[in-house]
C-alpha cells in the first residue's frame, strides 16, 4: 500500500521553503500547489509543525539549507529529531516525510475551520453547504461541506461516532452486541437490521457466526446473498467504512461503495475508506469500528469515538455500489489520493473574476 503521506510531500515541498520567512518579512503568501494562496491565519495556527519542518528538511539536505537561527539550532541540537538524524541520511529523509505530513494536515485542517468562520460571499465556488448537524431537533451547529474547484471530491471536517453495523455480533435482543440495541432502531422500525417482509429481524441461527444475535445490516451490500446471511453486509469490525446522511450523499453525488480517505488530525493517522452505509439525515461524522481502529481512536461502539479532529475526503462516482475486500479499498483508495495530488491542500477561494455567487445551501433532509 502506497503511503499517503508521499502526496502531502510533494505538494509540501512546492511552497514551504518560503513559509517560515514569510511569516517574518512582508513578502506575499505562500501559494499552493493549485495556484491560491494559503492563508497566513492557517499558517500561523501550525508554527510549530512549520518549524519542525523546517528543521528536519535542513537535517535532511544540508547542502541546500541556509545559514540562520534554524541551522544553529540543529547545530546545537535544539531539534532533537533532526539532529540525531544528521547523521543517518536514511533516517533523516524519513523524519522529513514525517514532518511535512505533519504540517500539511495541520494547515489542510485549520483552513477549513477558517473557511467556516468567512463571511457569506467572501469565497466563491469552494462551500458547497453548510450541514446542519442537530440534537433532539434542535441545531446543533453547522459542518461546512467543501471542495476544491476543478476537483469532484468534497471533504470536511468533524468529529467521529463509532458505527457497528454489518458486524454479526453488533446486536442482540438482550443487548449483550457490539452496541446498544437501541441504535438499531426499535420494534416496527429497525433500521441497523436485515428483516424479512413483515418487518421482523432475522436472528442467526446454527452455522452463522453469532447464533442468537440479529443479522445486521448496512446500506451497502452483496446482493448475491441471502437478506438473512450476515456475510451479505460490510462488517465494521473488519473494513473501514464512513456513514453519510442519505440526502446529503445524493446531493454530492455520491453513493454507497464510493470510496474516501480519512484523517486523524490529532496524531496524524489516515485510513483509506468506503462509503459503507447510510446514517441520520442530520448528524454526519460516523465511521466504522475498523476505521476508528486505523486512526487511533477508541473503536467502542457504546463508548468509543471523538468530538473533533477527523477529516474526511469523499470521491463521489469512484465506486461500484458493490463492498470491496480490505485490499481493493486501498488500492482504490491510493490511486484516488494519486489524482487529488494538485488539491491536496484545499484552496478557500477560487479566483474571483468569475463573479459568480457562492453556491452554498443547506442541507437536504
Amino acid at each position: 500500500m502506497r503511503c499517503t503521506s508521499v502526496l502531502f510531500i510533494s505538494a509540501i515541498l512546492l511552497w514551504f521553503p518560503g513559509v517560515a520567512r514569510s511569516q517574518q518579512e512582508n513578502i506575499p503568501p505562500v501559494i499552493s500547489p493549485g495556484g491560491l494562496p494559503i492563508p497566513a491565519s492557517s499558517m500561523g495556527d501550525c508554527g510549530e509543525a512549520l518549524e519542525s519542518l523546517h528543521a528536519a528538511r535542513i537535517a535532511a539536505f544540508p547542502d541546500q539549507s541556509e545559514p540562520g537561527p534554524h541551522r544553529a539550532s540543529i547545530d546545537a541540537g535544539g531539534e532533537g529529531d533532526a539532529s540525531a538524524a544528521a547523521a543517518d541520511p536514511v533516517e533523516a529523509v524519513k523524519i522529513l516525510a514525517e514532518k511535512q505530513a505533519e504540517a500539511t494536515r495541520c494547515i489542510l485542517g485549520t483552513y477549513a475551520r477558517d473557511l467556516a468562520q468567512d463571511p457569506p460571499g467572501a469565497c466563491y465556488g469552494d462551500l458547497l453547504l453548510n450541514f446542519e448537524m442537530r440534537h433532539d431537533g434542535e441545531p446543533e451547529r453547522d459542518i461546512p461541506i467543501l471542495r476544491r474547484p476543478g476537483n469532484g471530491a468534497f471533504f470536511y471536517e468533524s468529529g467521529m461516532t463509532i458505527d457497528a453495523d454489518g458486524a454479526p455480533n453488533a446486536y442482540h435482543p438482550d443487548n449483550l452486541g457490539l452496541d446498544d440495541l437501541a441504535n438499531a432502531g426499535s420494534p416496527g422500525s429497525w433500521e441497523g437490521l436485515a428483516k424479512d417482509a413483515d418487518g421482523n429481524p432475522f436472528i442467526q441461527v446454527e452455522g452463522d457466526p453469532f447464533p442468537g444475535y440479529y443479522v445486521s445490516a448496512t446500506a451497502l451490500s452483496d446482493r448475491s446473498k441471502a437478506l438473512n446471511d450476515p456475510a451479505r453486509y460490510v462488517d465494521a469490525s473488519k473494513i473501514p467504512f464512513l456513514v453519510l446522511p442519505g440526502g446529503m450523499a445524493r446531493q454530492l453525488g455520491a453513493r454507497v461503495g464510493d470510496f474516501a480517505v480519512v484523517f486523524n488530525q490529532r496524531n496524524g493517522k489516515f485510513s483509506y475508506a468506503i462509503f459503507g452505509d447510510v446514517g441520520p439525515f442530520d448528524r454526519i461524522g460516523e465511521g466504522s469500528m475498523a476505521l476508528a481502529d486505523n486512526l487511533g481512536i477508541r473503536s467502542d461502539a457504546r463508548n468509543g469515538g471523538t468530538r473533533r479532529g477527523v477529516l474526511y475526503l469523499v470521491f463521489p462516482g469512484s465506486g461500484n455500489g458493490r463492498p470491496r475486500t480490505l485490499e481493493e479499498i486501498n488500492a482504490e483508495g491510493g490511486k484516488l489520493m494519486e489524482g487529488w495530488e494538485s488539491s491536496v491542500l484545499p484552496a478557500a477561494c477560487v479566483n474571483a473574476q468569475s463573479g459568480q455567487p457562492p453556491a452554498t445551501t443547506r442541507n437536504a433532509d
